[in-house]
């Protein structure tokens, strides 16, 4: 996988060595030293869960499942039901994991719009 911050090739290897040590059942990412760019992946195989991100951009989708996780988990909503009012409202399918800082964003601040009505 090339990264798209530098175009060289991204490594893939486990997340301990981003963070000192492994998290996750799922380990697995590529990630790029230089850019600190980096996408995890499914169940530890080579297949990635999203498109790359660099620190800020990983900061902006933590805050955009901040917002949508408590939704689904508190039981209140289907997972399912809180992506397809997103999909709805966006006009296209949204995946938190291939959104950018602008998209992450509109998430959050149409989450509480969506969601008390």
């Amino acid at each position: 996988m090339k990264c798209p911050y530098c175009g060289n090739e991204a490594k893939w290897c486990s997340n301990e060595e981003v963070y000192g040590r492994r998290y996750g059942k799922s380990y697995m990412c590529y990630y790029c030293r230089p850019c600190d760019a980096m996408v995890g992946c499914h169940n530890n195989t080579r297949e990635p869960l999203g498109k790359m991100a660099n620190k800020p951009l990983r900061q902006a989708r933590r805050a955009a499942h901040a917002v949508i996780d408590p939704l689904w988990k508190s039981g209140k909503y289907k997972r399912s039901t809180v992506y397809k009012r997103l999909s709805e409202a966006f006009g296209y399918q949204v995946h938190v994991g291939e959104s950018d800082e602008k998209t992450c964003l509109e998430i959050i601040k149409s989450v509480p719009i969506l969601f008390t009505r």
